[in-house]
């Protein structure tokens, strides 16, 4: 596949309160913050927090999966959280091309996550590598 500046792909999901134990069983990420409605109650959020893992685990399957495409993987990522993610949320992960490198196979990607009612709940950047067989074995 060929990528170029100023594509985009996008991946949505909706959070199930099964999604959330899942990831804390593979995890270990058992934070009240994702489990305890009377913990939660008491914090600015009022309702039960999606572990982090999950929002940019959107990120990571619309990367390998979408664009750039099966076999990428990140190099780095450069994001923050601006929004808490809630059970029952439907996310929609962004990612545009901003640059491809002329020589490797390496793409620079703005990034962004957004809940069903538009705001934004992660944005930023990310370096990405594409891996193909036989192709780029020894880079």
């Amino acid at each position: 596949m060929d990528i170029s500046v100023g594509q985009t792909a996008t991946r949505t999901k909706t959070i199930t309160a099964d999604d959330v134990r899942t990831f804390a069983e593979l995890s270990g990420d058992y934070n009240p913050l994702h489990f305890d409605e009377a913990f939660v109650a008491g914090t600015k959020f009022k309702r039960l927090v999606v572990q982090g893992g999950l929002t940019t685990g959107v990120l990571h399957a619309l990367v390998a999966m979408d664009l750039p495409g099966p076999g990428t993987v990140f190099l780095s990522q450069d994001w923050k959280f601006t929004a808490p993610v809630f059970i029952g949320d439907t996310i929609t992960a962004t990612a545009e091309v901003l640059s491809v490198h002329e020589t490797k196979p390496v793409t620079r990607l703005a990034v962004k996550v957004t809940r069903q009612t538009g705001e934004v709940v992660l944005e930023g950047e990310a370096w990405c590598y594409t891996f193909s067989p036989g192709v780029n074995s020894t880079d």
